[in-house]
């Protein structure tokens, strides 16, 4: 019969994964793709500036163990939909990482209903904020 085609999380997700293959800053690689519809709107992955050097190239900026040379990979997916015009209002995101408490604050107030992640990432308060704000997070394992 066939190979049995893939479901529609594991899709985005694995599409998700490639996007994060593009991470310019190998401290973590993140990728995240903005959905609705089952049609994909935007795609972001960890990285410098449009323009400024890698934390490859360059080094890492470090503050309290973080390197904040690099936008995240959710933010640069909302930061990619508002450049280009695509309204994100009641979509969905696929992450490779949970999103930190900034990134969270970020796609929530931009109208994303849903976030499916494959690892949990440092903050637990993005849970009591997902309750708080009517966020749904949804776990997809650490492998697929």
């Amino acid at each position: 019969m066939g190979d049995v085609r893939v479901d529609w999380h594991d899709y985005f997700m694995k599409i998700a994964e490639q996007v994060a293959t593009r991470s310019t800053c190998d401290r973590k690689h993140v990728g995240a793709v903005i959905v609705r519809d089952k049609t994909i709107l935007s795609t972001g992955y960890n990285g410098s500036l449009r323009g400024a050097p890698h934390c490859d190239d360059a080094g890492h900026d470090l503050e309290n163990g973080h390197c904040v040379r690099t936008v995240h990979a959710e933010a640069n997916a909302v930061a990619q939909a508002a450049k280009n015009g695509v309204r994100i209002d009641d979509s969905e995101i696929y992450v490779t990482a949970s999103p930190c408490l900034t990134c969270f604050k970020l796609i929530a107030n931009a109208g994303v209903r849903v976030v499916y992640y494959k690892e949990f990432y440092r903050d637990e308060r993005i849970t009591q904020y997902a309750k708080q704000s009517g966020v749904q997070l949804i776990y997809m394992g650490k492998s697929s």
